[in-house]
């Protein structure tokens, strides 16, 4: 799906669930027989492919159990935000069940100085702290009826957009539901929602070369 060079060498590969499977013939292949070690891959030539559980999916200890897991359909929360754009949504498995996008004016930043500079901060803030407020809202209205069914709530975007959001009181059961993998995704909208579910089921695995 992705690829990523990894702070420390190697690269993170993004892998759907389904071509799991696949990807560790494809892996055969091209190292020679491997050995597991947990979630971790030795291969003939020194290769190694670590594998990481995908946002929801707890409890993995063997590579049997991760495809198996990471297989089977759960609901993840999705939440999208950047430069007052906002999109949040439930998806089952691979399919998006609900969604809601919107978008509030957030200025960009000037070189402006002195008394207008100041001026201009003070809206910006407005407008980035009406964008979260609105945000939040809409959080509430799709994801917070679900919560209890969530095996996670994956996030992406903007880190400081994102935060805004989820320091609404109101939201704390979903903050606590976060799951560490942040997305990089471009300003949200639907169809980068979409997208946004493939990324959110993927599972990541370091390969590092011999």
């Amino acid at each position: 799906m992705g690829e990523r060079t990894a702070a420390g060498g190697g690269k993170w590969v993004d892998v759907a669930p389904e071509r799991m499977t696949r990807w560790l013939e494809n892996f055969a292949r091209r190292h020679g027989p491997y050995r597991e070690e947990g979630l971790t891959l030795i291969a003939e030539d020194g290769a190694s492919a670590d594998w990481r559980t995908p946002p929801g999916a707890a409890g993995v200890a063997t590579l049997a159990e991760l495809i198996e897991t990471a297989q089977r359909p759960r609901k993840l929360g999705l939440l999208l935000a950047r430069k007052g754009a906002v999109a949040v949504g439930v998806a089952d498995g691979a399919t998006l069940l609900a969604s809601k996008v919107d978008r509030n004016y957030v200025q960009g930043r000037t070189a402006a100085g002195g008394w207008s500079q100041q001026r201009f901060a003070r809206r910006r803030d407005n407008q980035a702290k009406a964008a979260a407020a609105d945000g939040a809202d809409i959080v509430a209205r799709v994801l917070l009826p679900s919560v209890r069914d969530l095996a996670a709530l994956v996030t992406g975007g903007d880190r400081t957009a994102v935060e805004a959001i989820l320091t609404a009181p109101n939201l704390a059961p979903l903050a606590a539901a976060r799951a560490e993998r942040f997305l990089d995704v471009p300003e949200p909208r639907h169809a980068v929602l979409i997208s946004a579910v493939a990324g959110a089921r993927a599972v990541s695995v370091l390969v590092k070369e011999p």
